[in-house]
């Protein structure tokens, strides 16, 4: 059954009201089955007894789409050649007709409008513009125009040629071969090592790549499954599938990756981690890869680390005016333990490089243990940790402290080794910077005497710790002022507070934001400085409960709390601060 796309369940039987196809009891009603039951509103709609074609114009309408009927006509075939069969089914996508360069698409799945988006690098057209149909639409349609058949790895190498553009190449840096525009041979499939240095298959990696960079994709995953290969970029947090993929490609391009990283292309049976270095135009990217055996298969993930794209500028990262004040005069001191805690993918390390970047100055010497270096800083002496040589934190900290630092940047606290280390960094005189994996601020105190330091070396050293998160911005181009609902605020845990003064706003989706209508991130911050109080607690080992009361009292904001403060400020909205905080009791 077909998705809303989006579109709140009482909005769209609210039309659907307007429109007289459903009475208030049976809206009521249907509302009432979907909560319950956890079907998609527009099921419940249909078995509510609403016409599906009545449900398909309103929800239609409410996405400012154009509805299309594909029964009982007959589309050209130069149109339906306008898309390959390995897109429109992989897509479920049928071409409707072409006006002025744009090609208009019918689909059932609104809510994978921000995919198809990309399908404009391979069919070579200006815009795609979707138009809602059935599911039933859809399945006839490619019965009809796309009957099932193998997709020969010729027309696939055919399409990449026609489509391919030639002037937007990676290069690959740092002495690597180039991807070069080869003559087409005869190419083996089956033999993955001799497939990965053809082409067709860099001609595909490329296409992914640059598809990939030019969506500000932060992470590309190649997945293996028993029928199907799936590749899917990760954007402003979230997982969008891009470009379909035959499955008899799937080791070859697995292989290319693994011979552009550097790693064992005949190891399939263990995890491989290794970097590639591109360059794309006038910019350096680096890319960090990452192979896992399944059972299907190697699932590759490869990690963008793209500077263009990432401010490493304090003020840019998204502290609120006195908070950036307070955290700039903590970076300052001479001596002491800064925390940043947060899960993977909060932005941890991107302030922590601001922070370091803030205090890079020429009469300051600054050495990083981390793993792995993600961006190279002019200035600092960066160290990567490799574990399986012995090249630990915890053995390379002992080296680094003889190099006479003045501050250390340690990339996470692994074990009760590492920490003590950077407790005595502290205690000799060095401001240490270091990672943490906890939900807030007040845990990592007790994490960290879980991992068996001290209380007393604690309470001494430890200076502040920053929790964040990092939360989708509303697109500015279609930005809209609109009332939440009762069950919105209630999910917020305002405890009260007085909103009828606060504007809210969410995104309608557009071409700019690809109809996600969120565009960007910003990070939300929880700041615990660690004054007399917090380091009575933790001498006496208080529970992080306890210290969250006391951090409180004196003015610590929460991450719920900075949440609600950049909804309130327009940038942000109810459902992101929600999915990403927790609510906290005073």
């Amino acid at each position: 059954m077909m998705k809303a796309g989006g579109i709140e369940p009482k909005a769209l039987l609210k039309k659907l009201y307007e429109m007289e196809e459903v009475d208030q009891p049976t809206a009521q009603a249907i509302y009432k089955e979907h909560r319950k039951s956890g079907i998609e509103i527009i099921e419940a709609c249909v078995k509510g007894g609403i016409r599906e074609d009545a449900v398909l114009y309103a929800l239609a309408n409410l996405l400012g789409m154009e509805m299309v009927q594909l029964t009982g006509i007959d589309l050209p075939q130069p149109l339906i050649e306008k898309i390959p069969q390995h897109v429109a089914t992989s897509y479920r996508i049928i071409p409707v007709r072409l006006e002025d360069d744009v090609l208009v698409i019918a689909t059932s799945d609104p809510d994978n409008l921000a995919a198809l988006d990309d399908l404009k690098f391979m069919l070579g057209v200006k815009l795609l513009r979707p138009a809602l149909t059935s599911e039933a639409s859809i399945d006839e349609a490619l019965k009809k125009y796309y009957p099932e058949k193998a997709v020969p790895a010729e027309d696939l190498r055919g399409e990449l040629m026609k489509n391919y553009e030639a002037e937007e190449t990676i290069d690959a840096a740092s002495g690597m071969e180039v991807f070069n525009i080869d003559d087409l041979r005869g190419i083996d499939m089956g033999d993955a090592a001799v497939a990965a240095e053809s082409a067709p298959v860099r001609k595909l990696l490329n296409l992914i790549l640059l598809t990939a960079v030019k969506a500000q994709a932060s992470d590309v995953h190649f997945e293996p499954f028993e029928a199907t290969f799936q590749v899917r970029n990760r954007i402003d947090g979230v997982l969008y599938e891009m470009l379909p993929v035959p499955k008899n490609l799937a080791a070859p391009l697995v292989a290319r990756i693994k011979v552009m990283a550097h790693l064992d292309i005949a190891e399939r049976r263990m995890p491989q981690d290794g970097k590639i270095s591109v360059r794309i135009g006038d910019r350096e990217v680096d890319l960090r890869v990452s192979s896992l055996p399944t059972m299907f298969g190697e699932s590759v993930v490869i990690r963008i680390l793209d500077r263009s794209v990432v401010s490493l500028d304090l003020d840019k990262v998204g502290f609120p005016d006195e908070l950036l004040t307070q955290f700039k005069e903590i970076i300052q001191m001479p001596n002491g333990i800064v925390v940043v805690t947060g899960p993977t993918g909060s932005g941890k390390t991107t302030t922590l490089y601001a922070a370091l970047s803030a205090v890079n100055e020429d009469s300051i010497k600054i050495i990083t243990t981390e793993d792995p270096v993600e961006y190279e800083i002019n200035g600092l002496i960066q160290v990567p940790i490799d574990d399986e040589i012995g090249k630990s934190f915890g053995a390379c900290l002992r080296s680094i402290l003889r190099q006479d630092p003045d501050v250390l940047l340690v990339g996470e606290v692994r074990d009760a080794e590492t920490a003590q280390i950077a407790i005595q960094a502290s205690l000799t005189g060095h401001l240490v910077f270091t990672t943490l994996h906890t939900n807030d601020a007040p845990t990592a105190v007790t994490r960290l005497i879980d991992m068996g330091i001290e209380p007393f070396l604690l309470a001494a050293t430890l200076e502040t710790i920053l929790a964040q998160r990092l939360v989708r911005t509303i697109c500015m181009k279609c930005k809209t002022p609109y009332t939440p609902s009762e069950e919105e605020v209630m999910s917020l845990a305002l405890r009260g507070r007085d909103i009828s003064n606060q504007r809210f706003f969410y995104g309608k989706g557009c071409e700019f934001c690809k109809n996600t209508g969120y565009k960007g991130r910003t990070a939300i911050f929880e700041l615990l400085t660690v004054d007399d109080a917090v380091r009575e607690l933790v001498l006496s080992k208080a529970s992080a409960n306890q210290i969250r009361s006391v951090a409180q009292r004196s003015g610590m904001k929460t991450l719920r709390d900075a949440g609600i403060q950049k909804i309130f400020a327009g940038l942000t909205t109810i459902e992101e601060v929600v999915k990403e905080t927790m609510a906290v009791e005073e």
